[in-house]
């Protein structure tokens, strides 16, 4: 559980930083991966939405560039009343590394916790394409 605590604390800290002039919805992320380091990100907005790119996005992304491709936990934090998971994207994103992955979610007054393989059953895999 402290392990949790930390990684919602610096999922709130990163999301000061989020670039959000559009829809105002700032999230910060924190992904721990398999080895127990910590990557970080926020959301960062484009007037071509489109191009907009998810904190969670950015936070395994960032681990990826750095070798980590298995994960132990995501936390996702935003300053709305309700707690809410990562966005269909993110979810899709995010299973490409494993569907055991703990997802939590923390706003101003909730906290939620999921399996990724709950969030996202009979996730599109390698396997579909490989036949």
């Amino acid at each position: 559980m402290k392990q949790s605590t930390h990684l919602a604390t610096l999922a709130r800290e990163t999301l000061r930083n989020a670039y959000a002039p559009y829809s105002g919805y700032r999230v910060g992320a924190a992904v721990e991966t398999e080895s127990g380091e910590v990557f970080t990100g926020c959301n960062v907005e484009n007037a071509s939405y489109g191009l907009t790119i998810c904190a969670e996005r950015i936070a395994v992304a960032k681990a990826v560039s750095e070798g980590h491709t298995r994960f132990r936990r995501l936390v996702v934090a935003t300053e709305a009343n309700r707690a809410a998971p990562p966005c269909g994207a993110c979810r899709q994103f995010v299973a490409e590394f494993g569907d055991e992955v703990v997802v939590c979610s923390v706003s101003s007054s909730e906290k939620r916790s999921w399996q990724l393989k709950d969030l996202i059953p009979d996730t599109f895999t390698a396997d579909y394409i490989d036949g």
